[in-house]
């Protein structure tokens, strides 16, 4: 018996919508995250990119558990001499949820090559209204 190993050219590649309605931000961001690095697929290789597309609605309703939303803080620098920002992950859900979910979720992909390609089938919208229905998506319960 042999191993199969699957081919770029092979992989076939569904849509998957996550609601994040009421639902943690890292545990919707963790499900999305498998989805799109592969390992949900019987067939998954650690080196092919063989992970599916997901659009994530309502980002705006997902939650925070615990004290993360005053505590967690999310830095970046400008590239200028002391211009380290900073903004908590609340004031973040508040003013723009969708970069606080595809954070979450990047943070879970590897950093490579396939982590950045998986980024690109991420979708994430604020409401619950996406423009993807032509692709005829599956809803994703968990």
């Amino acid at each position: 018996m042999s191993t199969t190993m699957p081919k770029a050219n092979e992989i076939e590649r569904k849509w998957y919508v996550i609601d994040a309605q009421g639902k943690p931000l890292g545990k919707t961001a963790a499900k999305a995250a498998e989805i799109l690095n592969g390992k949900h697929k019987v067939d998954f290789a650690p080196h092919v990119d063989c992970g599916d597309f997901v659009i994530i609605i309502n980002a705006e309703k997902a939650v925070l558990t615990g004290a993360k939303a005053d505590k967690k803080i999310y830095y970046h620098h400008t590239g200028y001499i002391g211009n380290l920002k900073q903004i908590s992950a609340g004031d973040l859900m508040k003013k723009n949820p969708e970069k606080a979910m595809t954070l979450a979720i990047k943070g879970m992909l590897p950093s490579n090559t396939i982590g950045r390609k998986s980024m690109t089938r991420l979708r994430v919208y604020r409401g619950a209204e996406h423009n993807n229905a032509a692709q005829k998506p599956e809803v994703l319960e968990f």
